[in-house]
């Protein structure tokens, strides 16, 4: 036994080094008198560090059964299916590695992820903080801590812990970009100089690290007052990975169509709960209204949920491996999914999140599904926000969204952004001429930024709910925001992006010519 453990001793020691074909020699190699916990955890490291996701759940679910004492089992179990967003499992496979308190930074920090991604933003925090408490040299644990800290509004918190990281690791360009899109970086970090070193000679060879470190450096460029220097980065950030997908705005036009034709009578038996959706464009004012609704003491802020395309998807059985394409939305209008089915599902999905409350979600994209949603939640109510096609444009434009996410492509040119603006323009006043007007509402953000308490009143009304001042001082809500508008939400509503476009100038013709072209009043 002793050699044994000597052996995997040195495995964990050689894994810490990256020597994974030399530990991993050595785990196969304590298996071979039968399973045990901790080989097979190991080697679930190691599978999981060279992307075999599933692999690394089978094993892990194998330690945690020969040795469900071991929290660390768990935790990394929790991080695998969260990954293939089976949230509840993942939740379930958390609290059991926090039940047997453990005491190492790596174990608390891996139950913190799992919180986070599942939209347990309070659980998170204290395990992160414990985890940078116990291993304050690790920069890992200080940017987590920082992003969970920025979640929930503690931004001299985020600022110190994103610092420690880059101070740690200076080439931590995702931290550095996340320092830049708070606007805490100041003169004296001579941020520019270092932001422009970890720029990549060869932006193809590294798009991940063009996309953040070039995203950072408009963010510095917009701080400093020059809109066409902003966008002269912006371009040479998003270049290698628009090269790197290849995006078809057609395929986008076939999305949104087969999103329009999926309206119809409400599905048999569907739930008579309540939910409340709200979506549009990314960056057009979706966490201002979540903010504003769930301030109020009968709502409960779910975050962005992708609960219901999941589900749709499972349903429908459609073989493409994306969750949203034109085969599964056919397949759910046309008869091919159980819809009420569909509905019972989602709401047993977030009522681990929203309790006795009636919940709000704010994926954006549930845009496509409204028609979808209303058929299988006829009580459901759909909050759509409208902004000026050249602002929501722009907005997505500047905003990095997660990169590996094919939905938001199309923000990576200035033309493609503009025609996807346009055809969700189109996709919004179908929904409004073809679905109920009492369960769905196309709602302007410029009309709120004039009329705060009129509009507010509106979207309570809207939902059914009884009007509350809080719903008026949304910005002191403490609830944590996971969003790119996680620093904007939590100030009163201002006019300060409201004609934003107007500020670029001709490096704005591109876009301007797509909306012109389809006849979009400007």
């Amino acid at each position: 036994m002793g050699a044994t453990a000597d052996s995997l001793d040195e495995a964990e020691r050689l894994m810490s080094r990256r020597a994974w074909r030399e530990a991993h020699a050595l785990c196969l190699r304590a298996l071979e008198g039968g399973p045990a916990g901790r080989p097979l955890f190991l080697l679930g490291v190691i599978a999981a560090e060279h992307g075999n996701l599933a692999k690394a759940a089978e094993l892990f679910a194998e330690a945690a059964r020969l040795e469900p004492g071991v929290a660390r089992h768990h935790a990394h179990l929790g991080r695998c299916l969260i990954a293939f967003n089976r949230q509840d499992e993942a939740r379930a496979a958390a609290d059991r590695a926090l039940a047997l308190d453990p005491a190492d930074a790596l174990t608390l920090d891996t139950i913190g992820v799992v919180y986070s991604r599942s939209g347990l933003h309070e659980r998170a925090l204290p395990l992160f903080e414990r985890a940078a408490e116990l291993e304050p040299a690790n920069a890992s644990f200080q940017q987590n801590l920082g992003t969970a800290r920025q979640f929930a509004g503690d931004f001299t918190g985020a600022e110190q812990a994103l610092r420690a990281a880059v101070s740690l690791q200076p080439d931590l360009y995702r931290v550095w970009w996340a320092l830049a899109q708070m606007s805490a970086l100041r003169p004296e970090d001579e941020a520019e100089t270092k932001l422009e070193q970890l720029f990549p000679a060869d932006p193809d060879a590294d798009p991940d690290r063009a996309l953040h470190v070039g995203h950072a450096l408009a963010r510095l460029a917009e701080d400093a007052g020059d809109p066409p220097a902003a966008l002269a980065w912006l371009a040479r950030a998003k270049a290698a990975r628009l090269g790197e997908v290849a995006y078809d705005p057609a395929r986008d036009a076939d999305l949104l169509a087969a999103a329009a034709a999926t309206v119809g009578p409400a599905a048999a038996g569907a739930p008579d709960a309540a939910p409340i959706f709200v979506v549009g464009l990314p960056r057009t004012g979706t966490t201002l209204v979540d903010r504003i609704l769930s301030s109020h003491p009968d709502v409960v802020s779910v975050g962005e949920r992708t609960d219901f395309a999941l589900i749709l998807k499972r349903l429908a059985g459609t073989p493409s491996p994306l969750v949203l394409d034109e085969a599964t939305l056919a397949a759910a209008a046309g008869g091919g999914v159980d819809l009420a089915q569909a509905g019972r599902r989602y709401l047993q999905a977030v009522a681990p999140l929203a309790g006795a409350a009636r919940s709000l979600d704010k994926m954006p994209l549930n845009v496509v599904y409204a028609g979808l949603i209303l058929r299988a939640l006829p009580n459901a109510r759909v909050i759509c926000l409208r902004r000026h096609p050249v602002d929501a444009a722009l907005s997505n434009y500047r905003q990095l969204f997660a990169t590996r996410f094919p939905y938001y492509d199309y923000a990576l040119d200035l033309q493609n952004t503009a025609r996807y603006v346009c055809r969700f323009e189109a996709l919004a006043g179908h929904w409004a001429a073809s679905l109920p007007a009492d369960r769905y509402l196309n709602f302007r953000y410029e009309d709120l930024v004039a009329d705060q308490e009129g509009q507010t009143r509106r979207l309570l009304a809207h939902c059914g709910l009884t009007w509350d001042p809080a719903c008026l001082a949304f910005h002191e809500n403490a609830a944590p925001v996971a969003t790119a508008s996680a620093v904007q939400v939590r100030s009163p509503i201002h006019a300060g992006s409201v004609g934003r476009w107007k500020r670029y100038g001709e490096g704005l013709a591109p876009m301007l010519a797509v909306f012109r072209e389809a006849g979009t009043h400007l």
